[in-house]
């Protein structure tokens, strides 16, 4: 179920289903001490630590080889660059646990996830710098099929590029461990389409699809097949000779394939199936990534022109309140007045972050071959982040304050429900919303908290109102706004988020507030009275009681009874989805079709029969001459029935349609 609440969150697997961590919160408007210059806790000046192997291998010889145990990952690997060189690149722990393999940078492959997003930019900007390419040209012009407008207006690659697309989540053809579910970009684009949920350049929302569209342009006009074209475009030029985006791996890679393991204890799982493959199939060794990070903090390198690298890096999508944004494919973070441009990734089994500091000419990368027992990747990639800038990047940020009153009414004003622009709004798997919410809540001290949220960051949050709707997590340094008018909030969002989703407040119709109360009411009603059913019959056949109905009552009672009985086979069926769903993605796209199927055609069948059933017995108990106690249980279950059929309409559980 972990799986499910961080999928809903932002975090699929790829960077899609786990949200990826993010970083600390942008202050480019704070007055900064000078260069390598920190303020320490007696308000004196800290220097930075030499940025030198000796000294970031003792600092992270220090770190993390005690935070992957605690978090039981079995390997990691670490890489830091500087400028046109490597200052350390490390492997730590096992890729492969039974056989006490060490995991070597230079050789060792690991799974960047979402981070391969990185190289499908940048073959995006090369055709682009080769004229074949308009960032701002409808897509459409690209493509074999079409993608129709959204509000009059057309995708372009720029909106694709920074994730405003407007497409919703995406997950049917997303990960899987079988290889036949590998397709071709030509096949599963078309196939794979989905819905339009807001208007381009208007709402940033994740899309793996998108980024997979754009691997698809770029093989229409280039010429060559996706992978073809990383090879020798990408990786051949940078001599990344223990690099992939194949699935399988070639032959001679796959002995130096890291095994992917949902902890140390336990078993390793086959090698993942990343079907959308631009969006995250890339397959890589510590040292080659290093490559990838100095080409583009050297202008490019032999990748890219300078201007065209300064334009991929120093663009700023339009963003809430200043917070984190994206630049043209990588996220903005900010930390101790630094800039970074980064990317997070995440497969099921592999959890990587890449951070680049162009001004600072440093780049750094991670990679852990296992999510760790209670998410731990994700702190630790929060916390290599932080402790890294506050050693060789310090510098301050001051915080201010509003008064407690004002405080307190903020916080009330903020909380509630909300949902994420990054999910599902058309289909059935807009149901998980109903499991995972996200809410913010007021505390007694004046402040707030996002416990669904608290995930992205490795140490407790403490967010603080700093100036009017403006919180700072005063441990990590990341601004969560929100935007008001007329004294509702109308959206809110986060830096750890803001660069690809935003929440806006859960409608009264999708509200968990009132729904999954009354779901549990209508269960525990539908389940009573479905059992009651059969006790009945066995408590008058042994005390040779008579049918206290007839005629059209007594069809009308079983009637209602047979749809109770449907109503909890379909709400059984739903949890059995989610759970296999929640333990293999994979299986939800081909393998449970026939109950996908099954449960979209049981579910409206159950759901509005048991309405119509319960409310013709509860006319005819009402009409006929009953006792109260069989007039309330009734009226219970027509009640009941109502949730039921609000939840199967507005969530989406009919129809045929499997792009999900």
């Amino acid at each position: 179920m972990r799986f499910i609440r961080k999928a809903m969150i932002g975090l699929a697997a790829l960077a899609a289903l786990p949200l990826v961590a993010q970083g600390p919160a942008p202050q480019p408007k704070a007055a900064q001490p000078g260069a390598g210059a920190a303020i320490d806790a007696n308000g004196g000046s800290a220097s930075a630590s030499p940025l030198n192997k000796a000294d970031v291998e003792a600092w992270l010889d220090g770190f993390l080889p005690y935070a992957l145990e605690k978090g039981k990952i079995p390997g990691a690997v670490v890489v830091v660059v500087s400028g046109d060189g490597v200052v350390l690149q490390k492997g730590y722990g096992y890729s492969d646990v039974a056989k006490r393999t060490p995991v070597s940078p230079e050789t060792t492959l690991f799974r960047p996830g979402s981070v391969s997003k990185l190289f499908t930019w940048t073959a995006v900007m090369q055709q682009v710098e080769a004229g074949k390419l308009d960032l701002d040209r409808d897509v459409n012009a690209y493509l074999d099929f079409k993608i129709a407008p959204y509000d009059g207006k057309p995708i372009t690659l720029r909106h694709i590029m920074t994730h405003t697309a407007g497409f919703e989540e995406s997950v049917r053809h997303l990960i899987s461990s079988n290889p036949d579910a590998a397709m071709t970009l030509k096949q599963q684009m078309p196939l794979a389409l989905p819905e339009r949920v807001f208007a381009p350049g208007t709402t940033p929302a994740y899309s793996n699809y998108a980024t997979a569209l754009a691997g698809y342009i770029v093989e229409r006009v280039s010429g060559q097949t996706f992978d073809d074209y990383i090879d020798t475009n990408i990786f051949t030029p940078l001599g990344m000779m223990n690099s992939s985006f194949r699935q399988p791996l070639p032959a001679r890679l796959q002995p130096l394939m890291s095994k992917g393991y949902p902890d140390v204890t336990q078993k390793p799982e086959p090698f993942e199936i990343v079907i959308p493959a631009p969006a995250g199939s890339l397959s890589a060794s510590g040292a080659d990534m290093g490559k990838f990070m100095i080409a583009h903090l050297n202008q490019g390198g032999v990748l890219l022109k300078p201007e065209t690298t300064r334009m991929m890096h120093d663009f700023r999508a339009p963003s809430m309140a200043n917070l984190n944004t994206m630049a043209l494919g990588f996220y903005e973070q900010w930390v101790n007045g630094q800039r970074a441009i980064a990317h997070g990734g995440d497969t099921v089994w592999f959890h990587s972050y890449l951070w680049l500091f162009p001004q600072a000419d440093i780049g750094l990368y991670i990679s852990m071959n296992s999510a760790g027992t209670e998410g731990a990747a994700g702190g630790i990639r929060s916390a290599l982040f932080h402790k890294f800038a506050d050693r060789y990047l310090p510098g301050d940020e001051p915080m201010g304050r509003v008064d407690a009153e004002t405080a307190r009414d903020h916080a009330a004003l903020v909380a509630g429900t909300y949902v994420s622009s990054r999910g599902s709004f058309t289909n059935f798997l807009s149901l998980l919303g109903l499991l995972g919410p996200t809410s913010i809540v007021a505390t007694e001290d004046g402040s707030i908290s996002l416990p669904s949220l608290d995930g992205l960051s490795a140490a407790a949050r403490d967010w603080v109102e700093v100036e009017p709707f403006v919180w700072r997590d005063r441990n990590s340094g990341e601004r969560l706004v929100a935007e008001v008018k007329d004294g509702k909030v109308v959206r809110v969002s986060m830096d750890a988020i803001s660069p690809f989703m935003m929440l806006t407040p859960a409608p009264a119709s999708v509200s968990t507030d009132w729904i999954n109360p009354a779901m549990t009411f209508a269960l525990v009603i539908v389940l009573l009275t479905a059992l009651a059913w059969p006790v009945r019959a066995l408590v008058r056949r042994n005390f040779a009681a008579a049918m206290p109905f007839e005629g059209r009552a007594r069809t009308a009672y079983r009637l209602s009874r047979v749809f109770a009985w449907l109503v909890i086979a379909a709400v059984v069926g739903w949890m059995a989805l989610i759970l296999t769903f929640s333990a293999d993605i994979g299986a939800i796209g081909g393998p449970l079709d026939w109950l996908i199927h099954l449960l979209r055609i049981l579910t409206p069948l159950a759901s509005f029969g048991l309405l119509l059933t319960a409310g013709w017995y509860g006319w005819l108990v009402w009409t006929g001459k009953r006792r109260w106690t069989t007039k309330l249980g009734a009226v219970l279950l027509v009640l009941a029935a109502l949730p039921l059929v609000w939840v199967t309409v507005v969530f989406n559980l009919y129809g045929f349609n499997m792009v999900y």
